[in-house]
């Protein structure tokens, strides 16, 4: 599959009479995207903010983030199972607004909602500070039932991400990036004596609002799966969950995932790129050890001598990690694992809820405990109220002034465990 993604950067947003991208400032016709949001009778009222760096605003509590982007050339659309219908995707040419994206918000969904400031000490800990921001406020219809609000919510997002990327198609990219990777006989005797890696790719699919999704297929029905790195960039993998913001990948990170492209990087240089294998992410311990045997299986069949595996979430999460770990270790698939911690405010606590021997090579996104201050914003794009009630927030969180005292676990993006962040562990 060979992939090219024109990016056309974006320095500015601004409401007007047509939605168009013109001199680097995305122009938004409100009226229209209200209306093509609204066609969901889920939604009751929907208001459209904007949100730009260096701002006194606050967006509170973030659902998911989601960079608009667009077909050009090639089979399917963009977002498929959901926005466009199922075909494969990751070939041909899809534009990106590069330094956009849509975020939404209004009625908390479940309690592992996020905090994206875009100024003071927060927005040093989100990347979605850095972007221009179409902000979704959806206030559901009376009684909606929770995973009909979040799938709700979901789709308003994929909608207007897709509506947004429409206005670049016919625009000029200022950089084209292009991503190529063959078969797995063809890669790998193209390298022959470069160490083969794979990218074992954990989603969030524990279910209770925890979910993730593959060409719209919910990701705990599946058995691991080989999936092309660039089927990615056209959004085959959407967020679907209220894992803890500091932690969950959104739609966004999965459209933009640095792990892949640091392998696409390296590859032909100093390792041979082989592809990834997405994992589920369980509650029970029979699907744990199912799906961690049929994820290093799948490793070791495309011939996998070192492998990465990235976790998302924590906690329960955690044992499928060291699952994936130890059992790629023992077909002798050297293993490096991403994850962040939960370490105690003071740092001084077990950061894993599962440990092992084999796990010698592990980077660190951060303490997601950490505790920090948010001062007062002059902006409050959703719900300010619902701090002391979310993930990493407590009682006593929102002051009478409007600034919070949270741990990191609150921040979108603060930790990720793709490494799609500002923070590091250092280890010693």
């Amino acid at each position: 599959m060979r992939l090219e993604l024109g990016k056309i950067t974006i320095r500015d947003v601004a409401f007007g009479p047509q939605t168009k991208v013109e001199a680097g400032t995305l122009y938004v016709n409100k009226d229209e995207l209200v209306s093509l949001v609204k066609e969901d009778p889920n939604i009751k009222s929907l208001t459209v903010h904007l949100a730009k760096p260096g701002e006194e605003v606050r967006i509170i509590p973030v659902k998911d983030v989601i960079e608009p982007r667009c077909k050009v050339s090639g089979p399917g659309g963009i977002f498929p199972g959901f926005i466009s219908k199922v075909e494969t995707v990751g070939s041909g040419r899809t534009h990106v607004l590069s330094g956009a994206a849509v975020v939404t918000t209004g009625k908390i969904v479940g309690f592992q909602e996020g905090v994206i400031d875009m100024t003071g000490p927060g927005a040093d800990y989100t990347p979605f500070s850095q972007t221009y921001n179409v902000v979704l406020d959806i206030q559901p219809v009376d009684g909606l039932a929770q995973h009909e609000h979040e799938k709700t919510v979901r789709l308003a997002g994929l909608k207007a991400a897709a509506y947004l990327g429409e206005a670049g198609k016919d625009v000029e990219p200022d950089s084209i990036e292009t991503y190529e990777l063959g078969s797995f006989i063809e890669t790998a005797a193209k390298y022959p004596n470069l160490p083969k890696v794979v990218y074992i790719y954990m989603l969030q699919s524990q279910g209770l609002l925890h979910d993730t999704w593959v060409y719209g297929v919910d990701a705990k029905r599946i058995l691991p799966s080989i999936i092309h790195p660039n089927e990615l960039f056209d959004g085959a993998i959407v967020s679907g969950n209220c894992v803890s913001a500091c932690d969950k990948n959104t739609t966004y990170h999965h459209l933009n995932s640095p792990v892949i492209k640091e392998l696409y990087k390296h590859h032909g240089k100093d390792i041979c790129f082989m592809g990834v294998v997405i994992t589920n992410e369980n509650v029970t311990l029979k699907d744990k050890e199912r799906s961690s045997s049929y994820a290093s299986k799948l490793a070791k069949m495309l011939g996998a001598e070192a492998a990465i595996v990235s976790e998302e979430g924590f906690g329960n999460p955690d044992a499928d990690l060291i699952m994936n770990c130890n059992k790629l270790e023992g077909y002798g698939i050297k293993t490096v694992l991403i994850t962040d911690e939960y370490a105690g405010r003071d740092g001084a606590s077990q950061s894993l809820a599962d440990v092992s021997t084999k796990a010698d090579a592990v980077i660190s996104a951060g303490n997601a405990n950490e505790i920090i201050k948010l001062p007062p914003m002059k902006k409050v794009i959703g719900d300010l109220s619902v701090a002391d009630i979310i993930a990493g927030g407590f009682d006593g969180s929102k002051a009478a002034d409007g600034s919070l005292i949270v741990e990191l676990q609150v921040i979108t993006g603060a930790t990720n465990e793709l490494g799609y962040s500002n923070l590091r562990g250092i280890g010693y």
